[in-house]
């Protein structure tokens, strides 16, 4: 095994995205990430599951 390779998981994230956020969004998620104790990308991957709930089926 290469020593790069990170820890076998069963849900590998192979994708990436960068984004910019305003001043108040960015305290929203920083607010979020401390009051929860996660990382701004687990909160971005909560908020992305939330947007499933309001699509319209």
């Amino acid at each position: 095994m290469s020593p790069r390779t990170g820890r076998p998981t069963e849900n590998p994230k192979k994708h990436q995205i960068m984004v910019r956020l305003d001043e108040e969004t960015e305290q929203i998620v920083n607010d979020y990430c401390e009051q929860e104790n996660v990382t701004k990308a687990e909160a971005m991957r909560r908020g992305a599951r939330k947007l499933k709930d309001d699509m319209k089926k």
